[in-house]
């Protein structure tokens, strides 16, 4: 019975990890050929719903840890997904006059590239039960470019879609109102930016003792 959940598990998260793969590949290449034909501006609107769909199937990630069908920390997926979310949804989405911004760009490409390798990454481990050592490099050595110029990109885009939350007052409730309860989308957004301050510095260290650990253990296999 234990061998038949093992194998249920590991055909489940195969495909899951191969769809969402799929999506971020999509992505990828609908932002080049984008900016190839059209320039920096046209680059969301060409990959918007790609993006969308494989942004969001990352919500899966945080159910997968909380019910034990893989062993990634919730500590350390549940920030860097619900930043991803609230980049894709809470401005991009949310904000149009963002969208034609140059670090639209850098964002999908940095996002689209890593999750290209850490997809196809964990796709092989669960289909084949290995992944070569160059993917294993790959996917823990890339982020040292990657995060830092995904994580610029998200703090640029908030500070850019700022005016438009003051102007618009977009997702506010003003008092009074039945709630007796006010709320300001502009505050939380200002606080999400502050996050990021201590947030960063400590992801990237844990991504590297997490390297350091796979491309260890890698040698002594």
């Amino acid at each position: 019975m234990a061998a038949v959940g093992s194998a249920v598990r590991r055909i489940y998260l195969a495909v899951y990890n191969w769809i969402v793969f799929t999506g971020w590949v999509q992505v990828l290449c609908y932002a080049i050929l984008a900016l190839w034909e059209s320039g920096h501006e046209a680059v969301y609107g060409a990959v918007e719903r790609p993006l969308q769909f494989a942004q969001t199937a990352a919500i899966m990630e945080i159910l997968h840890g909380l019910v034990g069908l893989v062993r990634s920390p919730i500590s350390a997926t549940l920030p860097q997904i619900g930043s991803r979310l609230f980049l894709t949804w809470g401005i991009l989405w949310s904000f149009p006059e963002t969208r034609s911004n140059i670090l639209v760009t850098s964002l999908v490409i940095s996002w689209s590239i890593t999750e290209i390798i850490r997809y196809s990454f964990f796709g092989m481990k669960e289909t084949f039960g290995f992944a070569p050592s160059w993917l294993l490099w790959l996917r823990y050595s890339t982020f040292m470019v990657l995060y830092p110029t995904g994580i610029s990109s998200e703090v640029g885009l908030i500070f850019a879609a700022l005016p438009y939350m003051m102007a618009s007052q977009k997702y506010c409730l003003r008092l009074p109102n039945k709630w007796n309860f006010s709320y300001d989308y502009l505050y939380t957004s200002i606080l999400a930016l502050a996050v990021y301050i201590p947030g960063s510095p400590h992801m990237f260290k844990y991504m590297l003792s997490q390297r350091k650990k796979a491309l260890s253990k890698s040698k002594t296999v």
